[in-house]
């Protein structure tokens, strides 16, 4: 038997599972770019306020360093593309760096690999089946924005160039993610390998976007995979050499994965786990649940500081930026108030943050099911921890969790336009309380997940999608002119359009009771079902 024995099989075994995550994702990220290519290019029908609005977000430092440096600000298509280029090349480094650690270091650590290798599966197989799998679908998405952004009326070779860049940083880290597999222990090992290096090459692209040309320092961006991405210049000089960078290291770390994998035992990492403290401090379900979540939401209390401090940087350009009664009034469909363009603004990026960290409350509390798949939740279950306490700590968990990051991003953002407009406490008061404002939602989605946990525990990936189709709903569906009773059903819909309008506390006081409801019938369900 070869080490590559029955790697047909796993694949199509890993297909069947990721028929639902894989084609949704890749269409919401196709999707992201030529719906904002196609509502700029409604917005700005003349070429000149095109160029204008291009040149005035260019000459904010901030900006830059987010988003990257655009080498034809005369470009209209380049103005459609500014910021989903780099997104959505993020997003697809995290769908494949999912898709890897969840075939590989994942089913090794719940036992699944091992009970495989009792057939004819040869030990090599699973990662040549998760690398093949997630290249494919780092193809598949390359072709299909480049053909979505062709089809909206973008240039083609620069579309070509937007596919390139996002198979660069995709391609990348299908390698890293494997090599991140190899070097630790467990899927959590190795998701911090993974996800660090996504930082520090994030972070070392803003360094170099941000010094700007012909500096010493901008040559970093050439370091970082990130950098590779911007560095295409798709839709202006079209480097599109620059994507040969993405195979060569493609092709090294996923070489390195499998030279490692000779290295190390089934169930172990290259990298030995730490041994734990002497005096046991996880006494309670509660620590448990705190410590298991703590480098998760401390990763997004990062995030959320970065982006709300880019955020205030921007708002003093955004009444020239975004002038223009069509803007405002697309802004105000997409979840704006009615107040000044800058709460306009505030109110609509609040209303894309609330539905992130919603994402973050439905990850907290599927690590209920994760446990429960893994074996340990029974372990825990053993003791005198009832089913509704261990539930309730990690639910307890995800809803601190959840108003943490909320108010951590209102706070910045309340400092930095403060420190602008000489009124810090009332900008803290005015960001924070419009942050905190969409809680009720966040909290919502956060039970529905438990819901599912309760309810149906063979569906709980179907929480993923509730809120996708409550964001489409609550962000989309004015811009959309959907029915009202349709929009209606998002949670999203009924949050107050802070700062700048008014609250009612009726609609924030339903949605507790609907988040309260779904909860309640999650522990219910949980409380009286098997434990599988």
């Amino acid at each position: 038997m070869t080490g590559l024995a029955g790697t047909g099989a796993l694949l199509r075994l890993a297909l069947r599972r990721d028929r639902v995550l894989l084609p949704t994702s890749i269409v919401a990220v196709v999707g992201l770019v030529t719906a904002a290519a196609r509502a700029t290019i409604d917005l700005y029908p003349e070429p000149a306020l095109a160029i204008a609005a291009m040149q005035e977000a260019l000459s904010n430092p901030a900006v830059v360093a987010l988003y990257g440096p655009v080498s034809d600000p005369s470009s209209i298509d380049s103005l459609a593309t500014f910021k989903t280029v780099l997104l959505g090349a993020v997003f697809l480094v995290l769908l494949v760096y999912v898709v890897v650690r969840r075939h590989t270091r994942t089913e090794e650590e719940e036992g699944r690999l091992e009970l495989l290798g009792g057939g004819v599966v040869g030990r090599r197989a699973p990662l040549a089946a998760a690398v093949l799998l997630a290249t494919a679908a780092v193809l598949l998405t390359a072709m299909l924005v480049t053909a979505a952004s062709v089809q909206v009326g973008l240039d083609d070779t620069g579309s070509v160039g937007l596919g390139i860049a996002w198979a660069t940083a995709g391609l990348t880290w299908v390698g890293v993610t494997a090599v991140a597999a190899q070097l630790a222990g467990t899927s959590r090992g190795a998701a911090g390998f993974a996800l660090g290096a996504l930082a520090v090459a994030y972070v070392v692209r803003v360094i170099g976007d941000g010094a700007g040309e012909g500096t010493l320092a901008s040559g970093l961006s050439w370091l970082s995979p990130l950098g590779w991405v911007v560095k295409v210049q798709a839709y202006g000089a079209n480097r599109l050499w620059v994507g040969a960078l993405g195979v060569i290291a493609y092709l090294l770390l996923v070489t390195l994965a499998f030279l490692l994998l000779e290295r190390r035992d089934l169930g172990s990492g290259i990298f030995a786990g730490r041994i734990g403290p002497a005096r046991g401090r996880l006494r309670t379900t509660g620590a448990l649940a705190r410590r298991l979540a703590s480098g998760t939401v401390a990763g997004w209390l990062v995030g959320v500081t970065v982006l709300a401090s880019v955020m205030g940087s921007v708002a003093p350009n955004v009444e020239r930026f975004l002038s223009g009664s069509q803007i405002r009034d697309v802004l105000t469909r997409l979840g704006g108030s009615a107040g000044s363009l800058i709460d306009t603004f505030f109110a609509t990026e609040l209303g894309f943050a609330a539905v992130a960290v919603s994402a973050l409350g439905i990850a907290l509390v599927l690590r209920l099911r994760a446990e429960e798949t893994a074996g340990r939740a029974e372990s825990v279950l053993a003791t005198r921890t009832t089913r509704i306490g261990w539930a309730v700590s990690q639910l307890g968990v995800a809803v601190v969790g959840t108003a943490l990051v909320l108010a951590v991003m209102g706070l910045v953002l309340g400092l930095v336009r403060g420190g602008q407009v000489g009124d810090v406490p009332g900008q803290v008061a005015s960001l924070g309380g419009a942050a905190l404002a969409r809680l009720p939602a966040v909290w919502v989605c956060t039970a529905v997940a438990l819901a599912f946990v309760g309810l149906a525990p063979r569906f709980t990936g179907f929480a993923w999608g509730v809120l996708l189709t409550f964001f489409a709903l609550g962000e989309f569906g004015e811009l959309l002119e959907l029915p009202g009773w349709l929009v209606g059903l998002s949670p999203f819909a009924h949050l107050p359009r802070l700062p700048g309008g008014a609250v009612e506390w009726a609609p924030l006081v339903a949605l507790l009771a609907v988040a309260a409801a779904l909860g309640g019938a999650g522990l219910y369900g949980l409380r009286n079902r098997d434990i599988t």
